[in-house]
């Protein structure tokens, strides 16, 4: 895909501190997908957007866990720190995240409802995981995005983000 003649949105969610990563739990000083944000958005020359909780989730890996966890089973949508509602620029997103219980954090959630669930507008997601892969995030993004186009996405172990500057230029020209 030519994406000069296209403007392009790189959102994402993404956790550094304490995260677990090739089987133990280490401090990341920026987190995998946000680091594979960066790399997407410098390979398409697309504007990044990091979507954050209003409320930071827990330093300690096991607590952030299990507060995610529980926004997830109440399908919660949790405040954001900054919003961005205006979408109408943007031609593709590229909409980023760790997997969590196969799907996505619940900020992203928030900032899909925010953004008249991203209507019109092609989707390309982009995960990190530890060896869970894409879950059922598509499907998920289908049922909360019903007018948007999802398109199959990337996933990348979160241990193999540094050296994945090729994937992605792989991926991207797949697109």
């Amino acid at each position: 895909m030519d994406f000069q003649n296209k403007k392009v949105l790189v959102v994402y969610f993404s956790r550094a501190g304490k995260n677990y990563l090739s089987g133990r739990i280490i401090s990341l000083r920026v987190g995998n997908t946000e680091q594979l944000a960066k790399i997407i958005a410098s390979q398409t020359g697309g504007d990044l957007f990091k979507v954050e909780r209003k409320e930071a989730y827990d330093d300690d890996y096991y607590r952030c866990t299990e507060e995610a966890k529980k926004e997830q089973d109440e399908k919660a949508r949790p405040a954001l720190k900054e919003h961005m509602k205006d979408l109408s620029s943007y031609d593709i997103i590229f909409l980023g995240s760790p997997d969590w219980w196969s799907s996505l954090p619940m900020p992203l959630f928030t900032f899909i409802e925010e953004n008249k669930r991203l209507e019109g507008k092609e989707v390309y997601p982009f995960i990190t995981h530890e060896g869970s892969g894409m879950g059922h995030i598509l499907n998920d993004l289908k049922k909360e995005c019903p007018k948007a186009i999802i398109h199959d996405g990337l996933a990348i172990q979160g241990s193999y983000v540094m050296d994945s500057a090729t994937v992605v230029r792989d991926w991207l020209k797949s697109l």
